[in-house]
Formats: structure tokens, C-alpha cells, sequence
């Protein structure tokens, strides 16, 4: 269930049921995401074997994340969350933008 509360890792399991993907790749499309945060999620995914890491030496280093046949399995029962998230990603950050911009963020502490 942690990987279905995850901040990106829906977002980024929808975007593996394409195609395998590099770093790079999903870090451009995303765009917002942290490359701590992307890092972070994408060991969280390998480590609970739903993302596969392939690294070919070759020079620079290149590193492809896939989706493992459990991570495939994963996609049925929430697919259409994925698919939601994935579409809905620029109209949540406009809403996220537009209530900062009404002045409603406060801060805690």
C-alpha cells in the first residue's frame, strides 16, 4: 500500500507501462520532481521488485528503469489511478499554484 500513497510513484509506474525509461527521461517529463526525490522513489520501486534498474557501461554510464513482471501485474488494479494521475499532474500543480497565490499556504512550526 506504501507504493499506492506515494507522492511519484504511481505517476512514475504509469509512465514505465509505456516504455522503459532512463533517468534523464523521466526526469524531464515529470518536471517537478527532485532528483533526490525521483532517486529516492525509483530504489523504493526496485527494492520492492516492481521496477527493474539495467545499467550498460558504456561511456557515460547509461541507466534504463523498466517495469518487472510484478510491476506489469500492478498495473491492472490501478491502472486507472495511473492514468489519472499522469493526466491530471499539470491541472493539480495549477490548482496547487493558484491556492499559494491566494495566500491559503501557512506555514506550520
Amino acid at each position: 500500500m506504501d507504493i499506492v500513497g506515494s507522492k511519484w510513484a504511481m505517476l512514475i509506474v504509469g509512465m514505465l507501462a509505456k516504455r522503459p525509461q532512463r533517468f534523464s527521461e523521466l526526469k524531464r517529463e515529470i518536471g517537478d520532481i527532485t532528483q533526490k526525490s525521483l532517486t529516492a522513489t525509483l530504489r523504493e520501486l526496485e527494492k520492492d521488485g516492481i521496477v527493474k534498474r539495467t545499467l550498460t557501461p558504456v561511456m557515460p554510464p547509461r541507466v534504463d528503469y523498466a517495469l518487472t513482471a510484478l510491476g506489469v501485474s500492478l498495473l491492472e488494479p490501478v491502472n486507472a489511478l495511473a492514468m489519472w494521475a499522469v493526466a491530471n499532474h499539470p491541472a493539480v500543480e495549477k490548482a496547487r499554484a493558484r491556492f499559494a497565490a491566494a495566500g491559503r499556504l501557512r506555514k506550520i512550526g
